[in-house]
């Protein structure tokens, strides 16, 4: 475990050799980003990325992020890359803006359970840059483990991750603070995986598609604002509820959704004998109701509709065989991770 001034011009040379060194024969080095500090490996030895996720406490089931020296290299990593994923890239590399897209399908390397694609960064920083361009691209993850604050210094790092790490390239206090921002370029639109140092705003000047729709306007043909409770067949009122309106959806990369907050509750119709087997309410306490007063009172069945409701209704006709075998159905809610 070595710790190795970056600032110092005269050493600068034998730190970065050092740490290509390292790199070479499939050790982890951490070094400094434009963001926070970050732990690296070679991205095609398996060996050493599943050293680096052991090093983070952090399992295959989240991939590092891959950094690169330059813009051409995008090409020979990914494919099928979008055309607004290029504009940005022209905009914000070197920078904090980290695009998940389709990986080569002929590229030989394990990064951990990838769904064949891979996030790719170019860090704006000149340590990280002069290291990547004599590695080649290096799987990169923030330099801390699991659980705990990202790295803004070497010496923070080389306090999480220890002597799990060969060679630690000081370069100073990281510039940003901040991780950077994901983007996924997978699916049909681009969507906000992570929102980091670049806001939805500065992204949103290049790719329109990712700022948030505009809000509806609820004002009515005649200029009437729509009510907000809904009237129902039954006489009552329903509501949406508190703090929910149904413009309300999940933003990009959530990985959960209740959608059983926006369904009516599966409740079973009641039946006559579920109705008959309801036990009366007990007496009153000894005083409030009195004895002749409860004994002159009928029960009276809610059910039951007004005479008058029944002859203008007419005969009832029967329900098809299918409706009364239905049964409810009911729908159950998913969870979706990435």
């Amino acid at each position: 475990m070595t710790l190795l001034d970056c600032t110092d011009p005269d050493n600068r040379e034998k730190s970065l050799d050092a740490a290509v060194e390292a790199v070479t024969h499939g050790g982890l080095i951490v070094l400094p980003t434009d963001t926070v500090y970050g732990i690296a490996a070679d991205a095609f030895d398996k060996d050493a990325v599943a050293a680096l996720l052991a090093a983070k406490g952090r399992g295959r089931q989240k991939p590092p992020p891959v950094l690169v020296g330059d813009h051409s290299t995008l090409d020979g990593l990914a494919t099928d890359v979008p055309e607004v994923v290029r504009t940005l890239i022209e905009r914000f590399w070197p920078g904090a803006l980290t695009i998940i897209v389709r990986a080569q399908p002929s590229l030989t390397w394990d990064l951990g359970y990838t769904r064949g694609t891979v996030a790719l960064r170019m860090p704006d920083d000149e340590i990280a840059l002069d290291v990547l361009r004599r590695t080649g691209p290096l799987a990169t993850s923030s330099a801390n483990r699991t659980g705990r604050p990202a790295a803004t210094t070497a010496a923070e790092a080389q306090e999480q991750l220890g002597a799990r790490v060969g060679v630690y390239l000081d370069g100073g206090p990281a510039r940003g603070g901040e991780a950077s921002t994901i983007i996924d370029a997978t699916g049909p639109t681009l969507s906000i995986v992570r929102e980091g140092a670049l806001s939805v705003e500065v992204l949103g000047e290049v790719a329109p598609e990712l700022l948030p729709p505009p809000p509806e306007d609820e004002t009515t043909a005649d200029g009437e604002q729509p009510a907000a409770d809904v009237e129902q067949p039954d006489g009552e009122t329903a509501a949406a509820p508190d703090g929910e309106t149904a413009a309300d959806a999940p933003s990009a990369g959530e990985t959960a959704t209740d959608e059983a907050a926006d369904e009516p509750a599966d409740v079973e119709p009641a039946t006559d004998e579920a109705a008959a087997a309801v036990e009366p309410m007990e007496a009153a306490a000894p005083g409030e109701i009195a004895e002749s007063a409860r004994e002159d009172v009928e029960p009276v069945d809610p059910t039951d509709p007004p005479q008058e409701q029944i002859e203008a209704a007419g005969p009832i006709a029967p329900l098809p065989p299918e409706a009364v075998d239905a049964e409810p159905v009911t729908r159950d809610g998913g969870d979706h991770d990435r």
